[in-house]
């Protein structure tokens, strides 16, 4: 990747196509669970989406693979999808947007509170 496709954020528009184009082999129960699975990690993503491209490379994987073996989605993933992806995020741990976005709200209403205090 270069400076322009950094910028541009062409590298991920190219990468998200051939991520596309890897679901529509599908069977119609995984496209299903793809899409089911891009809803539940967007939370998770940093403000471009690159720290997801490598996390969605492996759902679609593992999705490529159990398919070919002839297991239903239900089997392999389960029902419990945004669990599933919350473990694929980084389980507990994991940070969504809202956290980062109300840790970085926390720490300016510190800051203001101690200027007008001290």
């Amino acid at each position: 990747m270069n400076l322009w496709e950094a910028m541009t954020g062409s590298d991920l528009t190219r990468e998200w196509k051939a991520f596309e184009a890897r679901a529509e082999a599908l069977p119609a129960d995984y496209r299903a669970a793809w899409e089911e699975i891009k809803v539940h990690l967007f939370p998770y993503s940093d403000f471009t989406g690159r720290n997801l491209m490598p996390i969605l490379d492996g759902a679609l994987g593992l999705l490529e693979e159990t398919a070919s073996g002839g297991r239903s989605v239900r089997q392999v993933l389960g029902d419990d999808f945004e669990g599933f992806c919350a473990e694929l995020a980084g389980g507990e741990r994991a940070r969504s947007y809202r956290d980062r976005w109300r840790e970085q709200l926390n720490r300016n209403v510190v800051r203001k509170v101690g200027r007008l205090g001290g």
